[in-house]
C-alpha cells in the first residue's frame, strides 16, 4: 500500500482575469455507495447534486479564461483542512487503476469535463488475499498495522472529490496545475451519517427563559457522539447548544436534551427562536424547527402577588355615621344633606348583609372586599345555599323573637335583626375580653368563603403570614366542627398546609397537622407537603411532617408525583443532603427509579454533577452502584459521557468496594500492552470488543485516544479489577 502523503504541484499563480478550475455540478452528497473490489463494480457511476430520477447529471468542472486543450484530474481526498490523499481510489473509465485518479483531456473549443462512471473503491483494512499470501508473515503484519492506522488518521465514510487542470506546456505535455477546487463531502450509504438529518417530532415547542426545560425529540437516524441540537436566532447574533450526554440519544431515533438558557433573562414578552440537528464532524444541519422562550415566572405559586393584593379599604359600607360632615353635621345632625336617620342607616349597616344571605341572591366576596352572588360557605353545620330554611337553626338557637308564637317561622328581617343584636353582643364582648374569636365565632358561616383565587380566610392568613389570625381562624374552625375547611383547595388546587410549606412556616405546618389536615392531598403537580418540602430542600419543615406521618401515611415518602418522581428524588435535584438523610430514615427507598426514565437518586446526583451528594448517597445510604435506568445505563455510564473524571473514580472506587470477589490474575502494565498488540495483529475491533466487556457506552470517550484499544483494557482492568475475557 503507497504510503499517504500530499502531492505537491507547480500550481500557476492566480490572476484576475487569468485561468482557473471551477465546479458546475456538485456530486451527490448521499445515497452513493462506495464498494469492496469483491463485489465488483457499481451499479451506474457518481450522480451530482441536482440528478433526478428521469434526468441524470454527474460530477462537471469547466477551466474558464482559457482557450486551449487542457487536462482535468480528479482524485478522492480527506474531509479534513487541508484534505490529503485518500485510502480510498476512484475506479471507472477514465481511471488508473494503480494510483486510484481519472482524467479527462478538453478542448480547445469545449473546456467542460464531466465524470460520468466514476465508482469509489472502499479499501480493506485486511488487504486482498492474493496480496497476503505473496508476503512473508512479517511484511503482512506490517500491511495490518497500516490499514488499522488508517480508521485512525481519517473518516473511511467520507470521502471529497479534488479536481486539477493541468494547461498544455509548449512541448504538448500538461505540467502547468492551475489551483485545484475540491468538493463538498461525499457520504457512504452505508454510513450511520449517509442519512439526512430530520426532526420527526418534539413534544414541547415553548419553555422557560431560564433553560433547563425537558424536551424529547425523535429524528431520523443519528450518531450519538457526533450530534448536537443548536438553538439560534435568524440574524446570527446568538446560538447556544442543548444539554445532553450520548447516554440520552435512544437507539439513534429520539434525544432527550434540555433547553439552553436565553442570552437575555429579563424578558417581558415571549421570543421566537429556531432549533435544528447539526453534526459535528461535517457541519450539516437538519431544517430548522420553531422554539419559543416564554419569560420566566417569578412567582409560580402566585404567594408574592397575593400579598401584594390592596386591601378594600374604600367599600361603600365603610362610609361614615353622618353624612359628607361627618356624624352628627349636616341639617337635622344625623345625615347631612341626606338626612338619613341613623336608625335606617344603622340597618342596612348591620342588618342588609343578613337580609342578602338569606335570600335568593347569596353573598360572595368579590375585589372590593365584600359579597356578590354566587358563593358557597359553611354555617351551622351545613352549605349556606340562599334560603331561608337554612337559618332554622339560628333561629332556635335564639328562643324565638318577642311577640312570636312557638312554632312560628320568623320572615327575613326578624331573622337578621336578631342576628344584628347578636353580633352586636359579641362586638362588645371582644371590646371587654379582646378575645376575637368571640367574633369569628359569630361570623362561622363565614369561615369556608373563597375569593376570586379560590382563597379561604386561612388561606389569606398563611399567605400574609398573620400567626395569630391563624390560630384563631384554627380554633373557630374546630369548634364549629367544620374540618373541611382545612383542607379546601384553592384555584392552584393548593391547601392551607401546601401553602404553609411553601412559605416555610414551620409552627403552622405543625398547627395544621395537628387540627387534623390532611397530608395526602395534590396539588397541580401531583404533590404533597412533602414532596414540596423535599423540592424545597427544607430539612426542618421535612422533619415536621415525617413526625406527623405515622404509619397511616408513611406510604407518601415513595409516592411519585405527576412527573413520575418520588420525594427522595426532588430532593436531590435541590441538593440536600440532610433531606435525604430523613427520607431514607423514614423508609424512602434509595433505589427506587423515577417513572420517567428509571433513574434511581444516584442516577440523578450524577446527572447533575452534584459530587457531596453522590458521595452522601454511596457512603452513608448504600445506593446501588450497578443499578441500570431503562436504558441500561449505569451511574458510572452517565458519569462517563459527561466526561466527569471525578465521579468515574468514585464510582469505579465503589464498585470495587461493591464487589467482594476480586480475580487473582490481575494484569500488569507490561501483559496488558502485549495484550493490545495481539489483539492489533489480530484484527480485533476494538469497539467490538468494548461490547464484549459492556463498556460500548464509554466508547466514544476512546476514540480520540491514539490506542483506543489499550485505554479500554485499561479502564476494564481499573473497573473490574481484572480482565478475563475469552477472544
Amino acid at each position: 500500500m503507497p504510503p499517504v502523503e500530499v502531492k505537491s504541484e507547480p500550481y500557476i499563480p492566480e490572476t484576475a482575469h487569468g485561468p482557473y478550475i471551477q465546479i458546475l455540478e456538485e456530486p451527490k452528497q448521499r445515497g452513493f455507495r462506495f464498494r469492496y473490489e469483491c463485489e465488483g463494480p457499481s451499479h451506474g457511476g457518481l450522480p451530482g447534486a441536482s440528478s433526478e430520477r428521469n434526468r441524470r447529471t454527474y460530477p462537471t468542472v469547466k477551466v474558464s479564461n482559457y482557450v486551449g486543450i487542457a487536462r482535468v484530474e480528479v482524485q478522492l481526498v480527506t474531509h479534513s483542512d487541508p484534505p490529503q490523499v485518500h485510502a480510498h481510489s476512484l475506479v471507472g473509465r477514465h481511471c488508473c487503476t494503480e494510483s486510484g485518479k481519472c482524467s479527462v483531456d478538453v478542448g480547445p473549443n469545449e473546456l467542460t469535463a464531466q465524470f460520468s462512471n466514476l465508482g469509489i473503491l472502499h479499501v480493506t483494512k485486511k488487504g486482498t488475499p492474493s496480496l497476503c499470501l505473496s508476503l512473508t508473515d512479517a511484511e503482512e503484519q506490517a500491511i495490518l498495522r497500516e490499514a488499522n492506522e488508517l480508521g485512525r488518521i481519517m473518516d473511511l465514510n467520507i470521502v471529497r472529490l479534488k479536481f486539477t487542470a493541468y494547461l498544455q506546456d509548449s512541448n504538448g505535455g500538461f505540467s502547468r496545475a492551475l489551483k485545484p477546487v475540491v468538493s463538498n463531502p461525499i457520504f457512504d450509504s452505508k454510513s450511520p451519517n449517509a442519512s439526512n438529518l430530520k426532526i420527526s417530532r418534539m413534544d414541547k415547542t415553548s419553555g422557560s427563559v431560564l433553560g433547563g426545560d425537558e424536551i424529547f425529540l425523535l429524528c431520523d437516524k443519528v450518531q450519538k457522539d457526533d450530534i448536537e441540537i443548536r438553538f439560534y436566532e435568524e440574524d446570527g447574533s446568538w446560538e447556544a447548544f442543548g444539554d445532553f450526554s450520548p447516554t440520552d440519544v435512544h437507539k439513534q431515533y429520539a434525544i432527550v436534551f434540555k433547553t439552553p438558557p436565553y442570552h437575555s433573562t429579563e424578558i417581558d414578552r415571549s421570543v421566537t427562536v429556531f432549533l435544528q440537528l447539526k453534526r459535528k464532524k461535517v457541519g450539516d444541519c437538519s431544517d430548522p424547527k420553531q422554539f419559543t422562550y416564554v419569560p420566566q415566572i417569578q412567582d409560580k405559586e402566585e404567594v408574592q402577588r397575593k400579598k401584594q393584593k390592596p386591601l378594600p379599604y374604600n367599600d361603600p359600607w365603610r362610609r361614615p355615621l353622618g353624612g359628607a360632615g361627618g356624624p352628627g353635621r349636616g341639617a337635622g345632625g344625623a345625615g347631612g344633606g341626606g338626612e338619613e336617620p341613623r336608625s335606617t342607616y344603622l340597618n342596612s349597616l348591620f342588618c342588609q348583609p343578613f337580609i342578602s344571605l338569606l335570600s335568593d341572591e347569596t353573598p360572595q366576596m368579590n375585589g372590593s372586599g365584600w359579597m356578590g352572588g354566587g358563593f358557597t360557605c359553611f354555617g351551622g353545620g351545613a352549605q349556606m345555599s340562599g334560603t331561608t330554611a337554612q337559618a332554622e337553626g339560628t333561629q332556635q338557637q335564639a328562643g324565638g323573637m318577642a311577640g312570636q308564637t312557638p312554632g312560628q317561622t320568623a320572615s327575613p328581617l326578624q331573622q337578621a335583626t336578631r342576628m344584628t343584636k347578636q353580633t352586636a353582643g359579641a362586638l362588645l364582648q371582644y371590646c371587654t375580653t379582646g378575645d376575637v374569636r368571640v367574633l369569628l365565632a359569630m361570623q362561622r358561616h363565614l369561615c369556608g368563603v373563597q375569593d376570586e383565587n379560590g382563597d379561604t380566610p386561612l388561606h389569606l392568613a398563611i399567605i400574609h403570614q398573620q400567626s395569630a389570625v391563624i390560630q384563631q381562624l384554627v380554633h373557630t374552625v374546630l369548634t364549629i366542627q367544620q374540618h373541611k375547611i382545612l383542607d379546601k383547595l384553592n384555584h392552584l388546587s393548593q391547601t392551607p398546609l401546601h401553602l404553609a410549606v411553601i412559605t416555610r412556616q414551620v409552627k403552622v405546618v405543625d398547627v395544621l397537622l395537628r387540627a387534623g389536615a390532611d397530608p395526602t392531598l395534590l396539588d397541580r403537580d401531583g404533590r404533597t407537603p412533602l414532596h414540596l418540602a423535599a423540592l424545597a430542600g427544607d430539612d426542618v419543615t421535612l422533619r415536621v411532617l415525617l413526625g406527623h406521618l405515622g404509619e397511616r401515611y408513611n406510604h407518601l415518602v415513595n409516592m411519585a408525583d405527576y412527573h413520575g418522581l418520588h420525594p427522595l428524588h426532588l430532593a436531590v435535584r435541590k441538593g440536600g443532603e440532610r433531606c435525604l438523610r430523613l427520607l431514607v430514615g423514614s423508609g424512602a427507598k434509595i433505589n427506587d427509579p423515577e417513572r420517567g426514565s428509571g433513574c434511581s437518586a444516584l442516577h440523578l446526583a450524577v446527572r447533575e454533577n452534584l459530587l457531596k451528594v453522590a458521595c452522601t448517597l454511596i457512603t452513608e445510604l448504600k445506593a446501588d452502584v450497578n443499578m441500570c435506568t431503562f436504558g441500561g445505563n449505569t451511574p458510572l455510564h452517565l458519569a462517563a459521557s459527561q466526561g466527569s473524571p471525578t465521579l468515574c473514580s468514585m464510582l469505579i472506587a465503589a464498585g470495587e468496594m461493591h464487589n467482594p470477589y476480586q480475580p487473582s490474575n490481575q494484569l500488569d502494565s507490561e501483559t496488558l500492552h502485549k495484550l493490545c498488540e495481539l489483539l492489533s495483529l489480530g484484527d480485533v475491533p476494538w469497539r467490538q470488543l468494548a461490547e464484549k466487556l459492556n463498556m460500548l457506552s464509554l466508547a466514544h470517550l476512546y476514540q480520540e485516544s491514539p490506542s483506543p484499544c489499550y485505554k479500554l483494557l485499561e479502564n476494564y482492568k481499573v473497573s473490574r479489577g481484572a480482565v478475563c475475557v475469552c477472544l
